[in-house]
């Protein structure tokens, strides 16, 4: 008996889930768990999601959107809406990340780093997570049933990157300024919206994510896991557990609180 009673607690089958970026590297993963759990998925991407047993599944719908956009935002809510009813949840995982060897963002010194680079990141990084909980989050704040916002974080917006661990290369890396400002930006704004809208019951809470192993270099890694106490950067599905807590009723005492999953980083 208590065991379905724990099951219950983390239950999200059924629930009308938004995700945004489900289609890059770590969004298609957590849209596949929620997708496996039950919950009937809208992923809102600008780009198509790879062709794989998720994709045709039942419970998983694609909609195009480019998120710094408040008319494709508006128009993607509309269908959802329309189709499966008022979203349960929101995850803002879309964003502009800029990896060593990533040549389609900026990555040189701070006082080189371009105006049109820092607008490009803050803009889908910040912009979009205000767009998006101002208008998928105020309808569902008209829903009695309430809901959750989670916005997806990193490390770097809680303590600043260590540049070291990027400065064995030739070629000058440094993690840009941008995406550290737009990730500590995410913070604050969940903490407005959790007081904003917690008499409507929306839960809005920061998920703030370590580094995930995705094939780098092994210098990177090595120089990486060596300021994680865990040794190790993440896999891709570790983050899949907690996104589910802050989206079922297991977490329906938390918000406004930031969640850190990060090896240990920011604890030393």
């Amino acid at each position: 008996m208590n065991h379905n009673k724990n099951n219950k607690l983390f239950d999200v089958s059924e629930k009308i889930i938004i995700i945004t970026g489900g289609s890059g590297n770590l969004g298609s993963i957590y849209a596949e768990h929620l997708v496996n759990e039950g919950a009937l998925v809208y992923n809102l991407d600008i780009k198509e999601p790879k062709k794989n047993r998720t994709s045709s599944a039942k419970n998983y719908n694609f909609l195009q959107a480019d998120l710094t956009k408040r008319n494709a935002i508006n128009k993607a809510l509309e269908e959802v809406v329309k189709t499966s009813g008022i979203p349960d949840a929101l995850i803002n995982n879309a964003a502009l990340d800029s990896p060593p060897g990533d040549q389609a963002i900026i990555n040189g010194r701070f006082e080189d780093y371009p105006e049109d680079a820092w607008d490009k990141v803050i803009e889908v990084n910040l912009k979009s997570i205000f767009l998006c909980c101002q208008i998928i989050g105020s309808s569902m704040s008209k829903n009695n049933n309430g809901g959750s916002i989670v916005n997806i974080s990193s490390h770097y917006g809680i303590v600043s990157p260590d540049q070291r661990i990027y400065n064995y290369r030739k070629q000058e890396f440094n993690k840009p300024i941008s995406y550290a400002t737009s990730k500590s930006g995410v913070l604050n704004l969940t903490r407005y919206l959790s007081t904003y809208w917690g008499s409507k019951n929306i839960r809005v809470n920061t998920l703030t994510l370590g580094g995930v192993f995705d094939g780098q270099d092994e210098q990177f890694v090595n120089n990486y896991s060596s300021k994680v106490p865990l040794g190790r950067m993440a896999t891709k599905e570790e983050y899949c557990g907690a996104i589910q807590f802050l989206i079922s009723s297991a977490s329906s005492y938390m918000t406004g609180a930031n969640l850190i999953l990060d090896g240990g980083w920011t604890a030393w």
